[in-house]
């Protein structure tokens, strides 16, 4: 693909075949939900497809949301971005799997194109996984696959992108990660080192693990048994994943700074949480152990 040919239409066309790819891995996987879709358009210019699913046989509550918009920006949202420029473009896609069992992990996944008028244009996304149980063998597992992508397009990836990851899915009022982490990168410009093709090809292999990868991680603990507790224990750790996203999450606040639809920007949020006044967990117990899992900087790649 030639520099001339990598336009925001040609962006948005692959990010729109992502998401196609996407629901109907997801839909096969689960066997029972179905995707719903909703197509919105955005009063200040753009719109996009939600696509979500509820009450699968995996798959509690999840959305799938391409979007590809553009406007004006707002003082507020240009100052939230540290960006200097009037007229914006964006588009991706952007997902959050919430699973039946408490023994499946929570998957967050991002893919997204940025320009301004004033000329600067940007590449983000990763994947991150939020297990309500931390094992460790199943966290070392996902984390090489993230490497793996990573290897396969530059080696210096992996070790940046991971850490920036651990630093961004951060809890601060907690003192705790949302998860076990995974890859995460933002404003990546292009350049001569690093040229737009590149970061593009990266950014839907990305995109392309995401499928794979959720059925790897999700697909073995389905059916295993859990207790009342259990389950209480993983509308606590929802309750954490809302925190984040609502307090912390920049795409969150950008998303309603600049007038984004509402129902498409919170699908991210599960269908229950809970929180429980001062809780703590037995010492010694699985969920204590996850707790103690929850920090920046674990090598799981390395285990």
């Amino acid at each position: 693909m030639s520099a001339g040919l990598l336009d925001r239409a040609t962006i948005a066309a692959e990010f729109r075949r992502i998401q196609q790819e996407i629901c109907a891995s997801l839909e096969k996987l689960d066997g029972v939900g179905r995707f719903e879709e909703d197509a919105w358009q955005r009063e200040g210019g753009g719109g996009g497809l939600t696509r979500v699913i509820a009450n699968g046989d995996l798959i509690e509550k999840g959305g799938v949301n391409f979007s590809e918009v553009h406007g004006e920006l707002t003082g507020q949202a240009a100052k939230a971005l540290q960006i200097q420029g009037n007229a914006f473009y964006a588009t991706g896609v952007s997902i959050v799997l919430h699973g039946n069992n408490p023994w499946v992990p929570t998957i967050h996944m991002n893919i997204r194109y940025f320009e301004v008028d004033s000329g600067a244009r940007w590449f983000g996304g990763g994947i991150d996984l939020t297990p309500m149980y931390v094992e460790e063998q199943a966290a070392a597992h996902f984390h090489r696959r993230l490497k793996g992508v990573c290897d396969l397009w530059d080696p210096t990836f992996h070790a940046e992108y991971k850490r920036w990851a651990d630093d961004y899915f951060f809890i601060p009022h907690r003192n705790e990660t949302r998860g076990i982490g995974g890859i995460f990168y933002d404003r990546i410009q292009p350049s001569e080192t690093l040229p737009a093709e590149k970061i593009f090809g990266f950014t839907c292999a990305v995109g392309r693990l995401f499928a794979p990868l959720y059925a790897e991680v999700a697909d073995l603990p389905r059916d295993r048994a859990f207790t009342a507790a259990e389950k209480d224990w993983q509308l606590l750790r929802r309750g954490r994943y809302v925190e984040f996203n609502l307090v912390h999450d920049r795409g969150t606040r950008f998303g309603l700074e600049t007038g984004g639809r509402t129902e498409s920007i919170l699908m991210s949020l599960p269908a229950d949480a809970r929180w429980s006044y001062d809780h703590r967990p037995e010492p010694g117990s699985p969920e204590a152990a996850t707790l103690a899992l929850l920090r920046k900087g674990i090598d799981w790649a390395a285990r």
